[in-house]
């Protein structure tokens, strides 16, 4: 099979960016793999130990997922959409999860691609969206999908970085493509607005230290927002798209019809009246689930404390009655954080 015969399936199949990359020598890492080994032992990572835990070295070789493994075909699907009407009120959400999950979405699209292939030519294979221990931009980038910014992510030029990423890792030898320079140049904009400073100096580039990324502290960690970062989460609720927000190459970034990646704003006092059972069955196919209930309350007290409105300070009360003392803790701190900046 040509790689341009996959290429053209792929595209086909709906997703607007498509490349191979060489599955690499069995008898070197993989692209990237001693920056991301540097990355886990400096504890960049936080409490996201399903990239620090034995999944970690799964990353060296990606034929520790297909042992046939020969090539990479890496897709990126469009999710960038028209923002939707926000009031006063709304609470601030990532792109990424205004629509349906887009895992279900992307393995769907990858399966379908595989069924296609499959009538041509038989091969093994393994699809990958995002949760395989799989250096997933690295291979983007060899691929010729972008390059990897200096916000970390994955940049095409000229379509920008509103992508979601999948692999179909593969025994097919196919003619692989080639990294794009990188492009960033003297750019700082990501940088320069983070509110946590979560992108550090790193050697001779940057890295995002997780452990201050708003994304990873209203989505991954489980604990308590550290009082020091509080203030600069905002009134997000879920995620983070400012560094996405300020590049450049977002300015003209396409956007997608695809249904499920639409979505609405939604109250935060909405939010902050979810019973358990109402957030399962309002999220169940929706990225925000991943919050948990008990998170997605806790980044609602912090989003209400740094917004300051007065007319939420009953969501406040009501949240320091919650049972459980971490969204107690955060409702607390966010009553104290709004008063003090009204009084300053």
């Amino acid at each position: 099979m040509r790689a341009d015969e996959v290429l053209q399936i792929a595209h086909e199949c709906g997703f607007e960016l498509a490349g191979i990359a060489p599955a690499g020598d069995p008898c070197a890492p993989a692209p990237d793999f001693s920056k991301y080994q540097d990355w886990v032992a400096a504890g960049m990572a936080g409490e996201m130990r399903y990239l620090t835990d034995r999944r970690a070295e799964v990353r060296r070789d990606v034929r520790n997922l297909l042992p046939s493994a020969r090539s990479v075909i890496c897709v990126g699907k469009l999710y960038n959409t028209p923002d939707p009407p926000r009031k006063e009120g709304d609470a601030r959400i990532s792109r990424y999860a205004w629509g349906k999950d887009y895992h279900v979405t992307m393995r769907a699209a990858l399966e379908r691609m595989v069924a296609r292939l499959l009538e041509r030519e038989a091969f093994s294979h393994k699809i990958c969206v995002d949760t395989a221990p799989l250096l997933e931009r690295s291979f983007a980038r060899m691929a010729g999908l972008g390059w990897i910014g200096k916000n970390t992510c994955l940049i095409n030029e000229p379509q920008g970085s509103w992508f979601f990423l999948g692999e179909i890792v593969t025994s097919l030898d196919l003619t692989p493509g080639s990294p794009p320079p990188d492009r960033c140049g003297s750019c700082t904009r990501c940088i320069e607005a983070c509110p946590t400073d979560a992108l550090v100096p790193n050697g001779n580039g940057w890295t995002l230290d997780a452990r201050r990324c708003i994304s990873y502290l209203t989505i991954e960690l489980r604990g308590a927002i550290p009082d020091e970062l509080r203030a600069g989460v905002g009134d997000h609720v879920f995620g983070c798209d400012i560094c996405q927000d300020v590049c450049p190459w977002n300015s003209k970034a396409p956007v997608t019809e695809d249904p499920d990646f639409a979505g609405t704003a939604i109250p935060i006092a909405e939010l902050a009246q979810l019973t358990p059972e109402a957030f399962r069955e309002r999220f169940r196919e929706s990225p925000i689930a991943r919050a948990k209930h008990e998170g997605l309350l806790r980044n609602v007290a912090v989003a209400i404390g740094n917004r300051g409105p007065d007319e939420h300070r009953e969501v406040l009360e009501s949240l320091k009655q919650h049972p459980e003392p971490m969204v107690r803790e955060h409702a607390e701190w966010a009553l104290r954080h709004s008063l003090g900046e009204r009084s300053g």
